[in-house]
């Protein structure tokens, strides 16, 4: 209840639009009730950066390696296709895997974008409206840089059909939670942890300093996804969970999916059918697709939705084993990663003003008298 004197009561007053894309809801209750959403909004106001000053995007980069990764976490290392590859064609599937990762976490985050943008609109409280507002700007922020980081690698392919699918089914609906569901915990939740993979395996500083800066971003969206399901939940009929729980668990499997890379086979004239088998059939594919889903799946048993649908498909997918990660220590270390990669490039260019003030000293004829 507000604390402000309103001459009409603001339960009386309430006023809702509708359209193409749900409900936009308005509240003339501004007073915060929940402080885990309200701190976090602090939180989302006080780690706003700018991608052109924070990030040096004058760090060199592999042209035939663009994300520095290791050749152990190509999909196909290993197959008897890539050991027939001569190094040229080692090269462009390097660059083209690159490319097309980049690509999707680009879209990924247009989508987010989009969808912080509808949260804004179609949450009914206050403080989700503040807090999504922040996630809005943080979200065009990861935009504008992964759209840098393309220019630098001078290709692009388009949004993966998976994707576009949870996306286009996450907009469409016309009920709000369904959006922090799709996005704040499923799309988001699995980004987390592809980009946990970048940040540890990489051997480029560009691709690494991007990565930790935009994880520490969504460690945050993931957190407010959690934090306002955890709550609406409870009270859902067993009915209305039971359809997200179908919902949570098709949504899981295509981004499993998307993983499988087509878009790169087919480019690139390869056997897509036999490249897919591989993948799927490769151990270490096999964990590493499996690992995407170390955030997701304790997030979901803890804001309730664990019943027989969501366990019986984790169970298939292998990746029941999550459900007791600790959340809060894995979102404490994308913070404090991102922390780290600030102070070791502070003192780097803390070093540079230092020799350079050295060297003008040296050079200053008034210094020698």
């Amino acid at each position: 209840m507000s604390t402000k004197n309103f001459a009409i009561p603001v339960d009386k007053t309430g006023w809702q639009l509708q359209d193409n894309s749900g409900t936009v809801r308005f509240t003339w209750d501004y007073d915060t009730q929940r402080d885990r959403l309200i701190n976090l909004y602090e939180k989302g106001k006080r780690r706003q950066w700018d991608a052109k000053t924070r990030i040096d995007w004058n760090l060199p980069m592999d042209p035939n390696n663009p994300a520095g990764g290791i050749d152990e976490m190509i999909p196909i290392y290993g197959s008897e296709m890539w050991n027939k590859m001569d190094q040229k064609a080692r090269e462009e599937l390097r660059l083209h895997l690159s490319a097309w990762q980049f690509s999707q976490f680009l879209h990924g985050e247009q989508g987010a974008l989009i969808c912080a943008s509808k949260i804004v609109q179609n949450v009914p409280d206050i403080d989700s409206k503040y807090y999504a507002a922040t996630q809005v700007m943080d979200e065009a922020r990861h935009v504008e840089a992964y759209s840098m980081l393309l220019d630098k690698i001078g290709l692009a392919y388009p949004i993966n059909f998976n994707l576009r699918d949870i996306l286009n089914d996450v907009l469409t609906d016309s009920r709000w939670d369904m959006t922090y569901l799709g996005m704040q915990v499923l799309i988001e939740g699995l980004a987390l942890a592809a980009f946990g993979g970048i940040r540890t395996f990489s051997q480029n500083e560009l691709t690494r300093t991007v990565t930790a800066y935009v994880m520490q971003d969504e460690a945050r969206h993931v957190s407010f996804g959690r934090a306002a399901l955890k709550d609406y939940y409870p009270q859902l009929t067993s009915k209305e969970r039971d359809e997200r729980e179908l919902f949570a668990a098709e949504a899981c499997r295509m981004m499993r999916d998307r993983f499988l890379a087509v878009e790169v086979w087919e480019t690139l004239g390869l056997d897509v059918n036999e490249c897919t088998r591989f993948v799927v059939e490769s151990e270490s594919q096999s964990q590493f697709r499996s690992f995407l889903f170390m955030r997701i799946v304790p997030i979901l048993k803890d804001i309730g939705l664990w019943g027989p649908k969501m366990r019986h498909a984790f169970e298939q997918m292998g990746v029941i084993g999550f459900a007791d990660t600790d959340l809060e220590k894995v979102m404490a270390e994308d913070e404090k990663i991102a922390d780290e990669i600030d102070a070791m490039r502070r003192h780097e260019v803390d070093k540079v003003v230092a020799l350079g003030e050295l060297d003008e000293g040296q050079n200053d004829p008034s210094s020698q008298a």
